[in-house]
C-alpha cells in the first residue's frame, strides 16, 4: 500500500493549486405568481473583480420582461432579478441558457408553479436547454441532485484527501468499512440538520476546520509510521465521526447554492446524499485498484519516500487552513 500510494501523491501535488468546491454551478429559479407572470431569480459564477460568466437565460418566445432586472455581484456571484410575462404560461415552452456550450459550467434549474409542484433540471454545456413540462417529476429531481451530489464530492479536493488520509491510516480491510461508515453516518446528520435550518453554522469556519481535520489526520499517519499509535490509528470510526460532522456542514453548503425544491425536498436531500456517498465509494474504488496494480508491479519504493503522501497531504491542507482563516 505503501508504494501505490506514491503514485497518487501527483495528484496531491496537482490539488494544492487547487481551491476546494471549484464546481460552483449556475441557477435558475422562475416562480409563478400568476398563470401568465414569473419572478426570476438568476445567479452566474464570478470571475473576479466585478467579471461574471457570460451565461445568459433565454426564455420561449413571447415572454416579455415585466420588471426592470434588478443586478448585484455578491461573494463573487453576479445575481439578477426581475419579472417576466408568458402568455399561456411556460408549460411546453423551451428554455436555453446562451454561452452554456462554451463552458465546463453547470446550470441548476428550478420551475415553482402557483400549485407547489415543482420542475428541477439540471443542464450542462451538451445540454443546454430543456422543455418544460406540464407536471413534475420526482424523478427528475432524484436524477438531478443525484448527480449534484455526485459532482460536488469528486470535485471537493479537501473531502477526498480526507478519506485518502483515512484510508492510509486505516490500510484497507474491515477497518476502513467500519471508518467509512461511521463518516457516512454523521455527515449525513449534519448535512440534514443544517438543509433542513435545524442549525445554523458560517460556512468559513466550518471549511476551516474540514481543513483543520484533514492536518490532524495526516498527522496522526506520520505518528504511527514512528511507532506511536495515536487515536485514529487505534480508533478511525471515532475520529471520522466526529470530524465527519463538520464535513456534513460543508456538504449543507453546496446544497443550498443550488437550493432545494419546495415539493420534493426529501427526494432532493436523499439523493444528494446518495450522490455523495457513490462520489466517496468511486473515489476509493480508484484508489484501492491504483493500490492493487501497485503491489502487482511490485514497485520500489524506498524507506524516506514512504511518509511523503503523508507530508504531501499535511502540506496542502495547511495551505488551505491559513488561506480559509485569511478569508474571516
Amino acid at each position: 500500500m505503501k508504494r501505490a500510494l506514491l503514485a497518487l501523491l501527483l495528484l496531491v501535488v496537482l490539488a494544492s493549486g487547487i481551491s476546494a468546491h471549484e464546481v460552483r454551478p449556475a441557477y435558475l429559479e422562475l416562480r409563478q405568481r400568476t398563470n401568465e407572470t414569473y419572478d426570476v431569480l438568476w445567479k452566474v459564477p464570478g470571475r473576479g473583480e466585478n467579471l461574471r460568466l457570460s451565461l445568459y437565460v433565454e426564455l420561449p418566445a413571447g415572454c416579455t420582461a415585466a420588471s426592470e432586472p434588478r443586478a448585484t455581484m455578491v461573494s463573487n456571484a453576479f445575481t439578477q432579478r426581475w419579472t417576466v410575462s408568458c402568455p399561456g404560461g411556460l408549460a411546453g415552452g423551451t428554455i436555453r441558457i446562451a454561452g452554456l456550450s462554451a463552458t465546463m459550467t453547470d446550470v441548476l434549474v428550478r420551475l415553482e408553479r402557483l400549485d407547489g409542484s415543482t420542475q428541477v433540471v439540471r443542464l450542462t454545456p451538451s445540454v443546454p436547454s430543456f422543455v418544460v413540462s406540464d407536471t413534475p417529476r420526482a424523478f427528475e429531481v432524484a436524477r438531478t441532485y443525484g448527480m449534484l451530489g455526485i459532482e460536488h464530492i469528486l470535485s471537493g479536493i479537501d473531502h477526498l484527501l480526507f478519506v485518502l488520509a483515512l484510508l492510509i491510516i486505516t490500510r484497507g480491510g474491515w477497518r476502513l468499512v467500519k471508518t467509512v461508515t461511521a463518516f457516512t453516518l454523521s455527515h449525513s446528520l449534519t448535512l440534514t440538520a443544517a438543509t433542513l435550518g435545524i442549525v445554523h453554522v458560517p460556512q468559513r469556519p466550518v471549511e476551516a476546520v474540514i481543513a483543520l481535520s484533514i492536518v490532524f489526520v495526516a498527522a496522526e499517519i506520520l505518528r504511527a509510521r514512528r511507532g506511536e499509535e495515536g487515536i485514529t490509528a487505534r480508533a478511525p470510526w471515532v475520529v471520522a465521526f466526529s470530524f465527519g460532522l463538520m464535513h456534513g456542514l460543508g456538504f449543507a453548503g453546496g446544497l443550498s447554492e443550488a437550493g432545494l425544491p419546495t415539493v420534493h425536498v426529501p427526494t432532493a436531500l436523499l439523493f444528494f446524499s446518495i450522490g455523495v456517498e457513490l462520489g466517496h465509494l468511486l473515489f476509493i474504488g480508484v484508489v484501492l485498484s491504483l493500490i492493487a496494480l501497485a503491489r502487482r508491479a511490485a514497485l520500489p519504493a524506498p524507506n524516506w519516500l514512504r511518509p511523503v503522501p503523508a507530508y504531501a497531504i499535511g502540506s496542502v491542507a495547511m495551505f488551505w487552513v491559513i488561506q480559509r482563516v485569511a478569508a474571516f
